[in-house]
């Protein structure tokens, strides 16, 4: 072949696919109709030698045609999805799902099984025990079980008995129950708040000083026992790390903080004495000799924190192991009841 003229475009688009593959830079043809990728196989079969100038020529063509694109974008909620991958949160993902199960007339069913178990769960909550028990019919069994999990005890024991009694329902009342749920579902705001009150709390109560924790504690446990046990499991203070944090996970905290801050938070500890103490000969054992005695070195050379140091120095160094834990590198303990 020497001329691009007597080529057709399904020769030209083969020729294209043929090189890209070569260089390993062929993005996926599925989004393509499935008689497309037929045809663009057959063309790819019947593809013989191409010479250097009319594989230089058809690819000039193509990216002259490329610059005159804007925006190639296939429509449709799967390919947008697609598209974001993983830019936005498993849940809008699945209402969006739903909500376009329910445009397109779909078995509103089908549209709760995309949704997750928490919005389910608290539907449920509110709607009558024979609703809930049709809708647990329904919902896949794994999902029905995570959905049952998470409704309170005597609730769920009625729920599941109730089960029993669903023989009886009709198909109509099935699909109008799904409906509404559906419904009302699809249609539900986002949170304004992504985490529980008692983790924004705890979060709160991380930051501050020792003395103004406690009093706070103290206040909630006096008007709210639960609550105040909630917020308890959401603290995480430097007294907690042996408890919370593995020891070979020490070093790869220490990484990313400034060793005065981490000369600073054993200092204070040392001074604390009790549980602090305790969390800053952890930290000092979890590390190699070399490093232990080059913390304690610093330790010595520093003399007196200013007021408000100490604290500020710990604050950084739990501030750092829930970064790793965000980004997954590091995994907590569970709190022991």
């Amino acid at each position: 072949m020497t001329a691009t003229a007597e080529l057709d475009r399904r020769r030209k688009a083969a020729i294209i696919v043929r090189a890209l593959l070569e260089q390993d830079g062929l993005p996926p043809l599925v989004g393509l109709p499935e008689d497309t990728q037929a045809e663009l196989a057959r063309e790819l079969a019947s593809l013989r030698l191409v010479d250097r100038a009319t594989l230089h020529a058809v690819a000039a063509e193509f990216a002259d045609h490329l610059e005159g694109l804007g925006i190639a974008a296939p429509g449709g909620l799967d390919s947008a999805l697609g598209a974001l991958g993983g830019r936005i949160s498993p849940g809008v993902a699945a209402r969006l799902k739903a909500e376009e199960a329910r445009r397109r007339g779909a078995d509103p069913w089908a549209a709760l099984a995309a949704l997750p178990a928490a919005p389910l769960a608290r539907a449920l909550e509110a709607e009558s025990v024979e609703v809930a028990a049709v809708a647990l019919s329904k919902l896949p069994v794994a999902l029905a079980a995570e959905v049952l999990g998470l409704l309170p005890g005597e609730r769920a024991r009625r729920v599941a008995f109730a089960v029993s009694r669903t023989g009886g329902v009709g198909a109509d009342a099935v699909r109008r129950i799904g409906e509404a749920l559906a419904g009302a579902l699809c249609e539900v705001a986002p949170p304004a708040f992504p985490k529980p009150a008692g983790e924004r709390v705890g979060a709160i109560l991380n930051a501050a000083g020792a003395r103004r924790r406690e009093e706070v504690l103290g206040a909630l446990a006096s008007e709210d026992e639960g609550f105040a046990a909630e917020v308890r499991r959401a603290i995480f203070t430097f007294a907690h790390v042996p408890a919370r944090l593995k020891a070979t996970d020490v070093p790869r905290v220490l990484r990313v903080v400034e060793t005065r801050a981490i000369a600073a938070a054993l200092l204070h500890a040392e001074a604390q004495g009790g549980a602090e103490a305790e969390a800053g000969a952890f930290v000092l054992g979890s590390v190699s000799q070399r490093m232990a005695e080059s913390l304690r070195e610093e330790m010595r050379e520093m003399g007196p924190l200013r007021k408000g140091e100490g604290e500020a120095a710990q604050a950084a160094l739990v501030a750092a192991i829930r970064d790793r834990v965000e980004a997954g590198e590091v995994q907590l303990n569970e709190v022991e009841e």
